[in-house]
């Protein structure tokens, strides 16, 4: 699989064959200069070339991608000047970031919103997630403080995780509409890491998997890494095809089909209960393992939160699901406590694949976890009310300053995926960066390279002023108002 795959060679050398399968076929149609260096640019900025890594020679590149060496060497010779690569004579040329740039699957992940041209704090769009409730972490530690020093008397490994926590955990589902057994639950440090660990129990490289698209951008670095083979479902405005996902599912047979189908992120779309019915029998007839991604099912803006999934299956035939949810975005995602909830065996292989890799998940967390758990219906209904608000702010502020854009108001979820009107998100993206604003550009959360790039993924996860102050900067960014930065124009390969 070449494209969609992260590049890291034992040599460190991407060969040109592997670079110009890895291209758009825009660019391999009509390769000028400007169009490669964008496209490469893409691909180093995605992390689909990792750092660091020897790109082709000029006349060895030309010739797989059907270009002159001139245009090669053009490009090559844009990418300098920008700083995404460099050269030596005798040792070639490599990628690198220019100074205060970061691959786009590692951003913000350690800061707070990063910052503008002239050094102030910026704004950070590029995580869809509040910060915690007024008041609930603080109750919650004081409520787990006496608790923790009885349970400090033992070692404190728990690969499980936290048998009070499991039961909570499953009485949840239960209540939901989805009977459930603490040993069907495993809990985890976040969503994520139940997705890796199910990806790494129930796939091996190569294999073929399913997603949406688009899709929850790191579950797509998830499935890259293992070195799967993805195939795509298409989310539009209109919501899933579901006879296309049946005909896809059919043709492929995946091992594994992930989806996010309350709503879906970055789209917000909900999935009506008769598409998920469909959607249980076609992967129950074709073997295929459905993951479902509930990490935003309690974020229900102006639907009663859907049940479970695979409470719709009738007796026994949801043997084949997998659901995962966490409370990073009902709650806080520092508190890194998530969940898998399967058959009993499934959790007891997951939980072996579990204790490879980190042995147990902080006990700490997840006693703060319980009271937050227990309340959770009393004290969501706040918080959605505040979403609300800043879900109405954003619309104001975008419909004030970029009355061009375009957006489908979601049910739920938190963020708009909102259509541009034209394939610039990448060059916005960075334009918006220099002002300081880090945002999700469209091309993040696509299955296949340079796709998407129409679209922003816009949260109202921040206060009122904040999102006005956003959306301010990100028009004066769209209207020209930041010089682009020199190494891109407008990304011609997709236009």
């Amino acid at each position: 699989m070449a494209n969609g795959r992260v590049v890291r060679t034992a040599d460190r050398t991407i060969g040109s064959r592997q670079l110009a399968a890895l291209l758009p076929a825009e660019v391999l149609a009509r390769p000028g200069y400007r169009a490669l260096a964008d496209a490469v640019r893409t691909l180093i900025l995605d992390g689909r070339i990792a750092l660091h890594v020897r790109l082709p020679a000029e006349r060895e590149l030309a010739e797989a991608v059907g270009a002159s060496r001139a245009t090669v060497t053009g490009a090559y010779d844009l990418l300098r000047e920008s700083g995404y690569v460099r050269s030596r004579r005798g040792s070639g040329t490599w990628t690198e970031l220019p100074e205060g740039h970061a691959p786009v699957g590692a951003h913000m992940l350690g800061g707070a919103g990063g910052y503008s041209a002239d050094g102030e704090p910026g704004i950070d769009l590029a995580i869809a997630a509040m910060g915690a409730p007024e008041g609930s972490l603080t109750d919650a530690l004081a409520w787990a403080a006496p608790r923790l020093s009885r349970l400090a008397r033992n070692p404190g490994y728990m690969p499980f995780g936290l048998p009070d926590l499991r039961t909570a955990i499953a009485d949840r589902f239960t209540g939901r509409g989805l009977p459930t057994r603490p040993e069907q639950i495993l809990v985890t440090a976040g969503a994520q890491q139940a997705f890796a660990l199910v990806v790494s129990l129930l796939c091996r490289a190569g294999d073929r998997v399913v997603t949406e698209n688009p899709t929850y951008a790191n579950a797509l670095d998830a499935l890259r890494h293992a070195r799967l083979r993805a195939g795509s479902i298409a989310v539009s405005d209109a919501g899933w095809d579901i006879e296309i996902a049946e005909s896809t599912l059919r043709q492929t047979v995946p091992r594994v089909a992930y989806v996010i189908p309350d709503f879906h992120n970055p789209t917000g779309a909900l999935m009506p209960p008769e598409q998920r019915l469909r959607l249980l029998a076609a992967t129950r007839r074709t073997g295929t393992w459905l993951v479902v991604d509930e990490t935003i099912a309690d974020i229900a803006l102006d639907v009663p939160a859907p049940p479970p999934l695979a409470s719709l299956a009738p007796r026994g035939g949801a043997d084949h699901v997998v659901t995962i949810g966490s409370l990073s975005k009902t709650h806080w995602g520092g508190l890194r406590v998530g969940w898998v909830r399967a058959t009993a065996k499934m959790i007891a292989e997951l939980t072996s694949v579990r204790v490879a890799a980190d042995m147990t998940g902080s006990v700490l967390d997840q006693l703060v976890a319980l009271p937050l758990l227990a309340d959770l219906d009393r004290s969501l209904p706040a918080r959605l009310e505040q979403l609300r608000a800043r879900r109405e702010a954003l619309v104001a502020a975008l419909r004030r300053h970029t009355p061009e854009w375009s957006w489908q108001l979601p049910p739920g979820g938190l963020s708009l995926w909102v259509d541009l009107g034209e394939p610039v998100s990448s060059a916005l993206a960075e334009r918006a960066a220099a002002a300081g604003v880090n945002i999700g550009r469209g091309a993040r959360f696509g299955v296949d390279p340079g796709t998407f790039e129409h679209r922003l993924r816009i949260p109202y996860t921040l206060p009122p002023d904040r999102l006005e102050e956003a959306v301010r900067l990100l028009a004066t960014a769209f209207h020209d108002g930041v010089p682009l930065p020199p190494s891109v124009e407008r990304p011609h390969w997709v236009a």
